[in-house]
């Protein structure tokens, strides 16, 4: 039996169900897998936990569902702890970062934490899009130079394998295409728009679903699919795409009018997010909201389901589809990571 010890950053919705399923997978990962997960420090935007000897995950996930914060953890919580200086204290041997995306303010506190962490010698496996987007080619560097690995799958469509499908299953192949929906809420709000249901109630009943929260402009303007982009153009056809290489429109830009006539035509608007080669080799990137006939391979993807496309040279042309009901397949993503690294 081998025990791993993990710091996790971020307590919102993926760290918490991270922390809910986990206790049940417990004998599952000994069992099959010769695998000890042992929380030993946490952190919220409030305050941080760390006990050597471990933190009952499912006290710290009752602890945030009843409005708390990890900081009031009996006995070893501090209010004001910050996450990086957690992880600057804390011995354990890979970090779990979900904090949230933060790229208005340079992916912070996730990008100070990953670095610390690889400077440490620990693993990271995180679903956070920020730091990728910002300092892609940064990171991979440093977990070089620092004999770590850096696992990022669950940064695009959730709990969808995009990327390790992209990155591992496609060695050797020129990738023509990426055709991605890897945005979950933006297909929701355009199918009940298609039906009628105004925009705002659209809005109410997406939130009421738990696939919009705050604003949504960061989902609905495109900001959240062209970040995926990125990542997928860098890690699958290994592209140094940055945010500024997408053109990027936001649902807003098409009609009521044209989405209802789109689906009395059979085909289903989406905010699609496409990478195209071009002839010099590199890749033209967009994100607009695309009325797809029902014979493209994503044109008929329900409400909550996302997927993505990969035309290739001598692979053909490959699809995975994901049909994600609740958060729980896009925190757990962070299990299938260190599960990658580990076992």
């Amino acid at each position: 039996m081998r025990t791993i010890r993990y710091v996790l950053i971020g307590l919102g919705n993926l760290g918490r169900r991270f922390c809910e399923v986990i206790v049940e997978k417990e004998a599952l990962l000994r069992e099959r897998y010769g695998l000890e997960l042992m929380l030993v420090g946490a952190a919220d935007s409030r305050g941080a936990a760390y006990d050597a000897n471990r933190l009952d995950p499912a006290r710290v996930a009752q602890i945030k569902q009843d409005g708390g914060s990890v900081a009031d953890y009996p006995g070893v919580g501090r209010t004001g702890w910050d996450a990086l200086a957690l992880v600057q204290a804390v011995e354990a041997d890979v970090l779990l970062e979900v904090s949230p995306v933060n790229l208005a303010q340079g992916a912070e506190p996730g990008l100070s934490c990953i670095r610390a962490a690889m400077q440490k010698g620990m693993h990271v496996v995180t679903p956070n899009k920020g730091p990728l987007v910002v300092a892609y080619r940064e990171l991979h560097e440093l977990a070089k130079a620092n004999g770590v690995q850096l696992r990022f799958d669950g940064t695009v469509a959730g709990g969808l394998p995009a990327i390790n499908l992209g990155a591992r299953d496609l060695r050797g192949a020129v990738v023509q295409r990426i055709e991605a929906v890897p945005n979950l809420v933006t297909g929701y709000v355009m199918d009940m728009l298609a039906e009628g249901v105004p925009w705002d109630e659209a809005l109410a009943l997406a939130r009421a679903e738990g696939v919009l929260e705050g604003d949504g402009s960061w989902d609905l303007e495109g900001w959240d699919a062209a970040a995926k982009l990125v990542i997928l153009t860098n890690a699958v056809a290994d592209f140094p795409a940055t945010l500024n290489d997408v053109t990027r429109a936001g649902i807003a830009t098409v009609g009521v009018d044209e989405l209802v006539s789109a689906r009395r035509e059979g085909r289903r608007y989406r905010l699609l997010a496409r990478a195209e080669r071009q002839p010099d080799g590199g890749y033209a990137l967009s994100v607009t909201p695309t009325s797809l006939p029902p014979d493209h391979p994503l044109g008929r993807l329900g409400r909550k389901q996302m997927g993505v496309v990969y035309t290739t040279d001598i692979y053909g042309v490959i699809t995975a589809i994901i049909d994600e009901p609740n958060p729980i397949p896009s925190a757990m993503t962070m299990l299938r990571d260190v599960l990658d690294i580990y076992s």
